[in-house]
């Protein structure tokens, strides 16, 4: 539970920036600012998922509330027009508080208090918005509903002949335009014909992003509600689509239960079960599923959540890749990832070592060897096992196949053609599951056994570089760069990496890689190191990976340490600094990314699942030591 009181909420450049988010489960969500205003073309009342978790569109951007008493009235919220906010309720709110499935804020003008209430019904496309006459005199308190039926990436203009229709019940509507529907339950309101278009709203985010930043919203009705003291007045909006209800999970440990509940934001059970990538622009990466599933599902006790997803990705596998990412229209996936598939192969052991299952684990068997015979003879993007050393060669001009993948038009800014080092080790990680797996099984494993000494005995030869004292980022051709993907190497169950030389890279990453939030891209000392991730989504996308700071990449730091070089490990700090991140950008949330200097500032996506999954891991990791 986070909580701001009136000294809080009165630093208003604080309140714009902080952001709350309420998941619907089914790949929607209401999202917003403290401040009460959007900041960002995804923030809404109510952004459904029409093909869940795919589909998404913003329904209600925001709903103008007031509250009567006699002569005197009072604003309830508060709109982000061009060059001014109206109404001017954020200067009236004392106390706003966000939980897993409500926020609410307090409004007191004298004599007049209200509490504003948002809820979601979980597993269905269902928002509520409550208010609450806290005063001791009845009140008139009305909603106007600012709708815009769109994409959720997108803009809303005014148009002729929105909304294509209003069905009109006694306490209820039904609006529709094109294929989106809108349900309005309002049961005790009187309806009245006030309608029209309200202008230029203003999300100053997408400005900073280099992208259109306005939006004209919609008002079919405003609604009005007779509220005495202690009363209530309940708006109810809702769209087609429902998810199944995901299990819960609590933990003694108050950090590692705050993480508990910003990992259940991810976890969508619908056509698919998955993990969305983020909130609110991602849809579901497999690369980034997989990374995150330890994390988000075997650590909270969803075992057969875990399952779920992987046999739905194993049932995707095309010339034995997993799909890298879903589109947000559901009609497809695209393939073109070398690492996705090696980290389900990941996930797959580490649900396994959690709960073995003789069903499942022939599946996975089924899936994995497959897997490795189309890497040994050869698959999509030039992903193949070099002959002459057992090594996975990868990717092509033009391609960005691994977790680096930032492409500007043409322009690749991190390519890492050849031979990566964490996709060898990935792939050294996948034999060894395959052996332990037919092992236990009873199945000839052979051809996974030699494939394995072979590469393993190749990885140190060729990765090692003895002078600098650190993995190479990439081989065929050698790229000395000093990057944290050695760290994913270090820390996997089977890693490649000696003892001794993980250590003494261990060491360099340290010194020059790790910050208080997670570790850098890239070396201060190398001339591409960018210190900033600002400005346009061009200028962003090319410091992706040159510097910037990526939390997730503390889960593999801490394995790796605890298993290397565990004195370079300052837990309590890290602790510390996790509680603090949690309210860095998105309430309950991880960010993205990070500048890669100081002050460190957070950035990209205010709620990502493998920052929040692999931090949590890391935690429980740490404290079961």
């Amino acid at each position: 539970m986070t909580l701001w009181n009136s000294a809080q909420l009165a630093d208003l450049d604080a309140a714009r920036h902080a952001e709350w988010l309420l998941p619907l489960g089914t790949g929607g969500f209401a999202m917003g600012t403290v401040l009460g205003v959007n900041t960002r073309r995804y923030h809404g009342l109510l952004v459904a998922a029409m093909d869940p978790p795919v589909g998404r569109a913003l329904l209600v951007g925001a709903v103008e509330v007031t509250a009567t008493v006699g002569p005197k009235s009072i604003a309830l919220s508060s709109n982000q027009y061009v060059g001014t906010v109206y109404p001017d309720g954020y200067a009236k709110a004392t106390r706003f508080q966000a939980g897993a499935e409500a926020v609410e804020w307090d409004f007191a003008d004298g004599a007049l208090k209200f509490r504003k209430r948002i809820e979601v019904e979980p597993g269905t496309n269902t928002v509520r918005l409550i208010v609450t006459n806290l005063g001791r005199m009845a009140a008139k308190v009305e909603f106007k509903p600012l709708i815009g039926f769109r994409d959720f990436h997108g803009n809303f203009r005014e148009q002729a002949g929105f909304p294509a229709s209003i069905e009109w019940n006694v306490e209820s509507a039904v609006i529709r335009h094109q294929d989106y529907r809108l349900d309005v339950d309002h049961a005790g309101a009187v309806r009245t014909g006030i309608e029209g278009w309200y202008y230029r709203f203003d999300h100053s985010v997408e400005s900073e992003r280099g992208l259109d930043p306005n939006d004209d919203l919609y008002c079919p009705f405003a609604l009005v509600y007779e509220v005495g003291p202690g009363e209530t007045a309940v708006l109810r909006f809702s769209s087609p689509g429902e998810a199944v209800a995901l299990v819960e999970s609590s933990h003694d440990d108050p950090l590692i239960q705050r993480l508990h509940i910003a990992a259940k934001k991810f976890l969508v059970q619908a056509e698919r079960s998955t993990i969305l990538a983020g909130y609110p622009w991602f849809s579901d990466w497999g690369r980034d599923t997989m990374i995150a599933l330890p994390g988000l599902c075997l650590e909270t006790g969803r075992v057969e959540f875990a399952k779920s997803v992987l046999r739905d990705y194993a049932a995707r596998l095309n010339g034995g890749l997993i799909p890298n990412r879903f589109t947000e229209s559901g009609e497809g996936a695209d393939y073109n990832t070398v690492d996705g598939t090696l980290w389900f192969a990941n996930a797959a052991y580490k649900t396994l070592k959690v709960a073995w299952d003789d069903q499942f684990s022939e599946t996975m068997w089924t899936a994995l060897r497959q897997v490795a015979k189309a890497h040994l003879n050869g698959t999509d993007f030039g992903i193949k096992v070099d002959s002459d050393d057992g090594l996975l060669a990868q990717g092509g001009a033009g391609l960005q196949l691994t977790w680096m993948d930032a492409k500007i038009g043409d322009w690749v800014v991190t390519p890492r053609h050849g031979k990566p080092v964490e996709i060898n080790a990935l792939w050294i990680n996948l034999l060894r599951v395959l052996v332990w797996l037919g092992t236990k099984l009873g199945h000839e494993t052979d051809f996974a056994d030699r494939a394995a000494n072979r590469a393993e005995h190749s990885f140190e030869e060729k990765f090692w570089h003895p002078t600098l004292g650190y993995y190479l980022d990439t081989v065929g051709p050698n790229d000395a760069s000093l990057r944290p993907n050695q760290v994913l190497a270090m820390g996997l169950p089977f890693t490649p990496c000696t003892a001794g030389n993980a250590k003494k890279a261990l060491g360099k990453v340290a010194e020059q890689l790790w910050t208080p939030v997670g570790l850098r891209t890239l070396s201060p000392d190398d001339p591409h190191f960018c210190e900033r991730f600002e400005g346009p989504v061009q200028k962003l996308d090319a410091a992706y990976h040159q510097g910037t700071v990526w939390p997730w990449l503390t889960g593999s730091y801490v394995s790796a340490c605890l298993k290397f070089a565990p004195e370079l490990l300052d837990s309590v700090a890290l602790r510390e600094t996790v509680g603090q991140m949690l309210d860095h950008r998105g309430i309950d949330g991880i960010a993205e990314v990070y500048d890669a200097t100081s002050p460190h500032r957070a950035s990209g996506c205010p709620w990502q699942a493998w920052s929040v999954a692999e931090l949590l891991r890391a935690m429980v990791e740490i404290s079961s030591r």
